[in-house]
């Protein structure tokens, strides 16, 4: 979270491997549209999440996402 809230400095390495974790677990799309909900569901309980932040995640770790990382995202629409 102190990355995200602050979007300074690196993630943590348990960040990382969380991200990369979502990626492996998510191989259909009812599984990238749960999990879209849950992300979307953890980050309003952060208000101040950094959108540039969040979104610049995956790319830190060379591990893109097949889920948003919108909070704005309507996850019925992921494929």
């Amino acid at each position: 979270m102190p990355y995200l809230e602050a979007a300074a400095g690196n993630p943590s390495t348990a960040c990382c491997d969380g991200v990369r974790n979502i990626k492996a677990i998510t191989p259909t799309t009812a599984d990238r549209q749960a999990a879209c909900e849950c992300v979307k569901s953890a980050a309003a309980k952060y208000p101040n999440i950094n959108q540039d932040a969040a979104s610049s995640l995956p790319g830190k770790f060379g591990a893109p996402l097949n889920i948003p990382t919108s909070k704005n995202t309507n996850c019925a629409n992921i494929n």
